[in-house]
């Protein structure tokens, strides 16, 4: 199996233009490396607590076997764009099973999953709406691997830390 990264999120799937602009971005980082979108239900779960544990036990069926997997977290670790090219061009070279994001909807992920990640990044201390977040991940894909092939897309200097 080819490295492919995949977006597995929990929560409802709203069309709309949230979902225009992450489509894009999804079609851009696919001109690079194949990526999938993995929505994930907890269908039945009314109360919070039973609901994010039904979200995790999803995002973790969602997940390909020995797949890397980084939760999405705001208590994650906050990385430039620079980083996450670099990041990015080592799971490629190194982990030929490929990369999970692990988003959690607006409950958050729950701690468990959090733990069994093997990385945790976050996208800023703010909270953001889990579909904001998806399209600042997808985003951020698309330029850190832009930056990796050379291409024009990131525009700061090497020496700014973005």
């Amino acid at each position: 199996m080819p490295f492919e990264l995949v977006v597995a999120w929990a929560g409802r799937h709203r069309p709309g233009p949230w979902e225009e602009l992450a489509s894009d971005y999804r079609q851009r980082v696919a001109r690079f490396v194949p990526v999938r979108d993995l929505p994930v239900r907890a269908r039945g779960a009314a109360d919070s607590p039973e609901r994010q544990r039904l979200e995790a036990e999803a995002l973790r069926a969602a997940t390909p076997a020995g797949a890397w997997t980084v939760a999405l977290d705001r208590r994650g670790k906050a990385i430039g764009s620079l980083a996450l090219a670099e990041r990015m061009r080592r799971w490629r070279e190194s982990w030929p099973h490929g990369v999970v994001f692990w988003l959690g909807s607006d409950l958050g992920l729950d701690a468990g999953l959090r733990a069994e990640a093997r990385e945790r990044l976050s996208l800023g201390p703010l909270t953001l709406a889990h579909q904001l977040a998806r399209l600042v991940l997808y985003e951020q894909l698309y330029r850190a691997l832009s930056i990796t092939a050379g291409i024009g897309y990131h525009r700061a200097t090497p020496d700014d830390g973005s």
